[in-house]
């Protein structure tokens, strides 16, 4: 019985999550209210705070929900027996779809998290927060250069290389400025990203 309770606890936290990351990206973090999310949720306003103490701490803890969802999926790629350069093709092709099947999550990253970082100050600054994406980043990174396949670097310039150009055309889909899909530009990016990177 107490599992079942547990269950639906669960459940409902990460039905908070999803609906106010779908909020948040929309509207912004400051024009989006707690009343907001437990009006599309069809909740009290007190019962929401059952779950999440304020707006700041939700705020905080969608940024980890989608840091977790891209590590657990970069962690997949990373595991898999395929050169460096295969593992940037699929490290690719799966952020491009997410931002064709989820753009929510890509959106709160780009114009919620980095838009707003006074909102992670507190106990979500620096890497904190997005710790299991940002791991499984630098192993990528770390197993790419002992295998010999990208070139040794400080992590931090090969990360805003790979990042900035997947957030950048992200950023470009959003604005609907591209003339093609995302995925009809996968391969082409992730040549670029690894000629740009190899050792």
């Amino acid at each position: 019985m107490e599992n079942d309770r547990t269950r639906r606890k669960e459940r409902r936290r990460i039905e908070i999550i999803d609906t106010a990351l779908e909020l948040f990206s929309k509207q912004g973090f400051y024009a989006t209210t707690i009343p907001d999310i437990a009006k599309k949720m069809k909740m009290s306003v007190g019962n929401l705070y059952n779950y999440f103490g304020s707006k700041e701490e939700l705020a905080q803890e969608i940024i980890r929900y989608v840091s977790a969802t891209l590590g657990e999926r970069i962690h997949a790629i990373n595991e898999e027996p395929i050169t460096t350069r295969e593992k940037i093709r699929k490290i690719v092709r799966f952020y491009f779809e997410l931002c064709e099947e989820k753009p929510q999550l890509i959106e709160y990253f780009l114009r919620v998290y980095l838009a707003n970082r006074e909102v992670f100050s507190d106990g979500c600054e620096g890497m904190i927060c997005v710790a299991p994406f940002m791991t499984e980043i630098m192993v990528f990174f770390e197993e790419g250069v002992r295998a010999g396949e990208l070139r040794n670097q400080d992590f931090f310039s090969a990360f805003g290389l790979f990042m900035g150009y997947l957030g950048g055309m992200a950023f470009l889909d959003g604005e609907k400025i591209l003339p093609k899909t995302l995925g009809d530009y996968s391969d082409e990016i992730a040549e670029n990203i690894y000629r740009a990177l190899k050792a």
